[in-house]
């Protein structure tokens, strides 16, 4: 049995506020977790109601079926990928829904699992792979594309200002031995930057991890391809919340959203982003980048 170690759920009020829940809803939760999001859904559409929950990391499913069990009843938990929805749906014979939320963030439990590999904070196996069945990891990633095919993945999904150099530096150290562990790459990449840039607020390592992370997970195309899927299961007025957490996640929501509201699919409830209180930044301090954008089924 694992042992919960439950993620605390990002602008969870606002969340609930913005879907419109009442008894007898079907609600997704498309990336579930740890159910922090679900549990509070559960809450509000029960008895009558039906969650959907999608995770592809069954360690997660595994720690929500346990601390959604009084739901079981109202519960459909899925693994799987939610570019897929629209084969999910189909599977469970659902045909609309009332409301979903992406949350689009890495999870504490998986952030602080050093097997996991997802931190540059703790030693651990070059992983960052959130479905653990998927066969790309980080360490195939960092062991065997070119330098260029390095850089531009840096730049790309981190947006480093140092990709060239770091692709370098991650070719050169890699010729004397496979680059293996989180703290190996923590390091290479602190060694490539100018000394002036190493000691910054945000750790040097931070974009490149989250570069790597993204093109294990294939993370924006299937962002793209789930939200575009999605606007066929909506009911009319059914709610669509996107919990994003840097520029490019937040970039491909943003302009999705206008899209649907040209087209006439959906009103866009949030021409701002919502952020978090500056209460819940100081009680979830991981919170302090997100954003949330709510759409509404014309």
């Amino acid at each position: 049995m694992i042992q919960a170690k439950y993620h605390l759920p990002v602008m969870l009020g606002e969340v609930i506020d913005h879907l419109n829940l009442a008894p007898g809803k079907v609600i997704v939760d498309a990336t579930l977790g740890t159910a922090g999001h679900s549990l509070a859904i559960l809450e509000k559409i029960t008895p009558g109601g039906r969650l959907i929950g999608i995770d592809r990391d069954q360690d997660a499913l595994k720690i929500a079926g346990e601390r959604l069990s009084k739901f079981k009843d109202s519960t459909e938990l899925v693994y799987g990928n939610f570019a897929q929805i629209d084969k999910i749906l189909g599977d469970l014979k659902v045909k609309k829904i009332d409301g979903i939320i992406f949350d689009l963030g890495i999870s504490s439990v998986q952030l602080e699992d050093p097997q996991r590999g997802f931190s540059f904070q703790s030693e651990g196996p070059l992983d960052m792979r959130l479905d653990q069945n998927s066969y790309i990891s980080a360490y195939d990633l960092v062991n065997n594309l070119n330098e260029e095919e390095i850089s531009t993945l840096l730049r790309n999904f981190g947006e480093e200002r140092w990709s060239n150099r770091i692709a370098r530096y991650l070719v050169r150290e890699r010729q004397k031995h496979a680059i293996s562990t989180t703290r190996e790459l923590s390091e290479v990449v602190i060694k490539a930057l100018p000394y002036k840039f190493r000691y910054y607020r945000i750790h040097p390592a931070t974009r490149t991890f989250q570069a790597i992370r993204i093109a294990v997970n294939r993370e924006l195309e299937t962002l793209q391809a789930a939200l575009d899927k999605t606007i066929s299961f909506l009911n009319h007025k059914a709610r669509i919340c996107v919990i994003s957490f840097h520029s490019l996640e937040d970039r491909i929501v943003k302009f999705s959203f206008r899209k649907f509201a040209s087209d006439g699919l959906i009103k866009i409830i949030t021409p701002k982003p919502l952020v978090p209180t500056d209460e819940e930044i100081k009680n979830n301090p991981s919170s302090r980048s997100s954003k949330l954008r709510v759409g509404e089924r014309a």
